[in-house]
């Protein structure tokens, strides 16, 4: 599968972006309105008992600022953070390791945490509760359990996929938050902000442009700044107008939806091929030349979420607003 400007999984080229462009406090957090006030009274009552923060879990789509929360968490509270994933973690001993290496009050924070292993979830279970593990020492008759005392640490775990996460690890979380979509005020504000960070000039109408095609997601549309900003520095005088916007855009095949071109071809498969659906996803696949779980798990989500199309017992059908898109007219139904 071909890399898309408008991935919204993290890339080599955000990760220098990113680092500069995330806040460092609550206060100069952008969205996420009932998240952050709710975390805002939680680490303040934290702060004022001298204890650390509960276990917090954060999920989501890719991009909407699950990372720059743990650090957030972290900052606010005054300590350390330490970040890993759950891929990275493949044995009982490392997460132990991990764990003993914290300090009193330190985040830890665990990206894609549905993807540990179970035999290191189980680790967790006791270090979450009573701040503490149990260990093994010695083999076979003379082995015996030790039990090893913890620092009271914050345990911040993020995921894209909540569902896979088992319920006894998910139980041990005392703070859950579903981070959602961006508005595109909201996200005319980042790129605003992003500007002045990046030092481009950016006129109001040109970040509002940017913020609609950004599929409600800060790191797509820090990422789209960024690509439109050469446009404006090689082709024009520099600074990002709306024309600028549109016209940079529109060469990256990004449309007013934030649809590119793969997004457009499945749409306009369904549309010119079958008639508007409804059409099977093997089908689809076979006539587009995309892998058929690729199409259920990156391309249709986000068009579901929009209203362009809908997946039901027969196959996919176009919507009327799909339709209306592509300025293609609805058929009338029988």
């Amino acid at each position: 599968m071909a890399t898309r400007i408008i991935e919204t999984n993290l890339t080599n080229e955000d990760i220098p972006v990113e680092e500069t462009l995330r806040p460092q406090l609550l206060a100069d957090y952008i969205g996420q309105k009932k998240a952050k006030e709710t975390l805002k009274i939680y680490i303040d009552a934290a702060r004022q008992r001298g204890d650390a923060l509960d276990h917090v879990l954060l999920y989501g789509p890719p991009g909407l600022g699950k990372t720059t929360l743990a650090g957030i968490i972290a900052n606010e509270m005054g300590t350390h953070i330490k970040v890993t994933s759950g891929p990275a973690i493949e044995k009982p001993g490392e997460m132990a390791a991990i764990l003993n290496s914290l300090a009193e009050g330190d985040v830890l924070f665990v990206d894609e945490i549905h993807r540990l292993n179970r035999q290191v979830e189980e680790v967790l279970y006791p270090a979450m509760e009573d701040y503490a593990i149990d260990i093994m020492i010695g083999k076979g008759q003379g082995a015996r359990s030790v039990r090893l005392e913890l620092p009271h640490f914050t345990l911040v775990g993020a995921t894209t996929r909540a569902g896979l996460l088992t319920a006894p690890l998910r139980d041990r979380f005392g703070v859950i938050h579903k981070l959602e979509f961006y508005t595109v005020d909201e996200l005319a504000t980042i790129i605003e902000h992003s500007a002045g960070v990046l030092k481009v000039e950016i006129d109001p109408e040109g970040a509002f442009e940017l913020a609609r095609r950004s599929r409600g997601t800060p790191r797509l549309a820090n990422r789209i700044l960024k690509r439109v900003r050469d446009f404006a520095q090689v082709k024009y005088d520099g600074v990002i107008t709306l024309d600028v916007a549109r016209t940079a855009l529109d060469l990256l095949d990004v449309d007013k939806l934030g649809l590119d071109h793969v997004d457009q071809n499945l749409m306009l498969t369904m549309i010119d091929k079958f008639g508007g659906g409804p059409v099977g996803l093997d089908t689809l696949a076979a006539a587009t030349g995309e892998d058929a779980g690729t199409i259920e798990d990156v391309y249709e989500p986000y068009l579901i979420l929009n209203g362009l199309i809908n997946r039901t017992p027969r196959g996919r059908v176009v919507t009327p607003l799909g339709y209306a898109h592509f300025h293609r007219e609805a058929p009338q139904q029988p």
